[in-house]
């Protein structure tokens, strides 16, 4: 059997606030996720001998941590599947660079592998077993643009006004690792942020003036610590409304045309990495998933 080729999209937080630290010492956050036509590429195929192999595993990564092995033993396990799989990552979304390139990886094995092996399992039951791989995974097996509150695990579709669909986001990481779990802990991170409301977001009378409250809480945090990150951003800042995804290294701006787009890319500061990309209403294997829990079976 030939190895079938799956997308794994990125994703963008248009904005981040972090409202508040919850006793479990996680914190509540709001955002809006955007995922992109840009990532990476799973190639899998069935093993009949229950067996999990990565085919090309990450330098320095060991399976235990690999997200796409994870999510392919979580799956295993909640559904006691007898059948394995083989895995090959075709990276093209920066590590680390809070585009969550390895969530996308986890949630499009997850997706494959429920098809692969006819689990019939529900959009919601494989984003609880996302969800205990980590944050970002749920949302792209929700697969559409999100409102995020929670911890980013309680999810609500949104539309974007047309325009913002329309235009062309530019991507750029700096060469340097932003462990996320250092923010957070971070004690000059405000936690405070006043929590908005998503019908002011979808409210069209409304929805200027909530584009300009919004940012980055993570943001002043990174570039204090991370001199690349500072510099990268205030370069695009020349270009529109720039700001950070995630917790970084990434910084993107939105721009009127692909050539602009293009533009950008070639000019980029040297020692970064960057592309550039148009929004997606929906992940590409949003039809491969039911949202009926009736379907459910095991193997």
């Amino acid at each position: 059997m030939e190895l079938l080729t799956y997308p794994a999209p990125c994703k963008i937080n248009l904005f981040l606030h972090i409202t508040g630290r919850r006793g479990d010492g996680y914190h509540d956050l709001q955002s809006i996720f955007l995922l992109l036509d840009h990532g990476d590429e799973l190639r899998i195929r069935v093993r009949q001998d229950g067996e999990i192999v990565h085919l090309n595993p990450l330098p320095g990564v060991p399976a235990e941590k690999d997200l796409s092995i994870r999510a392919a033993r979580a799956l295993q396990q909640a559904s006691q599947c007898t059948l394995g799989a083989d895995i090959e990552c075709i990276k093209r979304t920066p590590m680390g660079g809070g585009l969550g390139g390895g969530s996308s990886d986890a949630a499009t094995v997850l997706i494959a592998l429920n098809q692969q092996w006819q689990l019939g399992y529900s959009r919601q039951q494989l984003m609880q077993i996302g969800l205990t791989l980590g944050a970002d995974v749920p949302v792209f097996i929700f697969g559409q643009t999100a409102w995020a509150e929670g911890v980013g695990e309680q999810l609500a579709a949104v539309a974007l006004p047309p325009a913002m669909l329309e235009k062309y986001y530019v991507v750029i990481t700096p060469q340097v690792e932003v462990p996320t779990a250092k923010i957070f802990a971070h004690q000059a991170l405000t936690r405070d942020s006043k929590p908005l409301r998503m019908a002011d977001f979808s409210n069209g009378a409304n929805s200027s003036a909530f584009w300009q409250q919004v940012r980055n809480d993570m943001e002043a945090v990174v570039c204090a610590l991370y001199p690349d990150v500072a510099n990268t951003l205030l370069w695009l800042k020349q270009y529109g409304d720039a700001r950070m995804s995630g917790s970084g290294a990434s910084v993107f701006v939105a721009v009127e045309s692909e050539t602009k787009a293009r533009e950008l890319i070639e000019n980029r500061p040297k020692n970064t990495f960057g592309f550039w990309s148009k929004g997606l209403e929906y992940h590409p294997l949003f039809g491969l998933v039911s949202d009926d829990d009736q379907n459910t079976k095991s193997v």
